[in-house]
């Protein structure tokens, strides 16, 4: 190996009272001791680090061999100059406190098998993306987002989704959370920050819209899925937007009703209101035809969210907003101030895999997954007392806990007891009351190996609760 050649960087505050040779031995001596120069760290050559601290090569050398000769570092023919391995470093700081522990078996809802991520496909559609992008693509981009992506997005979401979407109209962002965020701040800023969300909903979601300056309100949620014959009187009467999940509600999992689609439409004409869709899992439906977007009936009134956090993981933190033209101008310089642009290279590997149908073909495979997974849990509750709900479609099932039974703390408790993690109904209310009790159970959420297990103590828990 070339010494001379291997660079390292080295940060070094010499003291220049203390004479070339003498000021470097003690700034190496300080940063061992302080341990910012661990053990088995190798150091620059002699050559390389003189260049850079202005030194000659023999004042280095020499500054070397009497830190060697003191134990503080050890030089090996071929091998270079590193730190002592027996030294002992200054102790670090004090670890910050652990966070709760994992739970032993996850059910909860809201996350996808993370280990169905399709890890080959995604670094061959890289490798494509990469090689065939402009230098210009690493550079400072369009807030909207890489037109290769919009492009594949249009053409995606009109066949698969019924969207309306012109790549001009489509901006994509780091998640849900970050759309929601920035539709939010431009209805605040137009004076128009009241806003409905459904009831029983994500409590995170209404916690963004507040923090962005929205007011929620509650838009109760029945066995036909939101009541958006509400909106326009009483309490709603003032509302200027409307958050729904009209293909899979979150979390009653029930289906927005023909007549409650078309009266939500009819709202937002009316009010020249807006209606925010989220189209989290509209991919997943198992034992029913695709329901199509909202968005696809009045584009003008729908501003769609769609995300790949469920189709291909969380940890890609793409999503995309497909808005009405009056929005695209106001949203496009909220997201230019916000973060500038969302980052170009998982960009254009998805508009690979779009353009390739190597995401329908995601797609199709998780759906398999998951309705395997959605089946084996039916199975396994056939007989019992708890009637399951919202299973047509999605990655969550509601369990309704009948009034004779435990309740919903009791069983939460008990499931904490077994190292089972789920979720709760009434954690989703808007407003603590006498509601319906349920559980919450996100069938995705464990890895193929785990599934089994978790199934097992979610059947012990609801066992050792029933009345002997």
């Amino acid at each position: 190996m070339d010494w001379a050649a291997f660079g390292v960087d080295l940060h070094l505050e010499l003291d220049a009272t203390a004479g070339r040779r003498a000021g470097l031995e003690r700034a190496l001596r300080e940063a061992i001791r302080d341990g910012r120069l661990a053990p088995a760290t190798r150091l620059p050559a002699t050559r390389t680090l003189a260049a850079e601290l202005g030194l000659s090569r023999g004042t280095v050398s020499a500054a070397y061999d009497q830190l060697v000769a003191e134990g503080w570092l050890v030089a090996r023919v071929g091998a270079g100059t590193e730190v002592s391995p027996l030294l002992r470093a200054a102790p670090p700081p004090a670890a910050a406190p652990p966070g709760p522990a994992a739970p032993r078996h996850d059910l909860r809802p809201g996350s996808p098998d993370v280990a169905a991520f399709p890890v080959t496909a995604w670094l061959r559609a890289t490798r494509r993306a990469l090689a065939a992008a402009p230098a210009t693509a690493y550079g400072y981009g369009d807030p909207r987002g890489r037109i290769e992506l919009r492009s594949a997005l249009a053409g995606y979401l009109g066949r698969a989704r019924g969207v309306l979407a012109d790549p001009d109209r489509i901006v994509v962002t780091t998640g849900y959370v970050q759309a929601l965020a920035l539709l939010v701040g431009v209805l605040r800023d137009a004076g128009r920050p009241v806003l409905a969300m459904e009831d029983p909903g994500l409590a995170f979601h209404r916690e963004v819209a507040r923090r962005h300056g929205g007011t929620v309100l509650p838009l109760p949620v029945d066995d036909r899925g939101a009541r958006t014959d509400l909106l326009g009187a009483g309490e709603l009467a003032g509302v200027a937007a409307a958050v729904v999940t009209p293909a899979h509600q979150y979390p009653t999992g029930v289906t927005l009703a023909p007549e409650r689609r078309h009266a939500l439409t009819r709202w937002a004409r009316d009010r020249d209101a807006l209606v925010v869709e989220d189209d989290y899992d509209g991919e997943f439906r198992y034992d029913r035809q695709p329901v199509g977007a909202v968005q696809g009936t009045a584009p003008e009134q729908v501003a769609y969210v769609g995300t790949a956090a469920k189709t291909l993981g969380p940890a890609l933190r793409l999503a995309w907003l497909v808005l009405p033209a009056r929005l695209v101008e106001p949203v496009v310089e909220a997201k230019r101030h916000l973060d500038l642009h969302s980052e170009t290279i998982g960009q254009l590997a998805l508009a690979d895999l779009i353009t390739g149908h190597g995401y329908d073909r995601q797609i199709r495979a998780v759906r398999r997954h998951y309705r395997r997974r959605r089946d084996l849990l039916l199975d396994r509750l056939a007989g019992g007392r708890y009637r399951v709900g919202g299973v047509s479609a999605g990655l969550h099932a509601l369990l309704h806990l009948p009034p004779d039974g435990p309740g919903e703390a009791e069983l939460l408790a008990g499931a904490a007891r077994h190292g089972l993690a789920l979720g709760g109904l009434a954690a989703h209310r808007h407003r603590p009351g006498s509601y319906p009790p349920g559980l919450v159970v996100g069938y995705a959420t464990p890895p193929g190996h785990a599934y089994s297990a978790a199934l097992d103590a979610l059947l012990a828990v609801l066992h050792a609760a029933e009345p002997s």
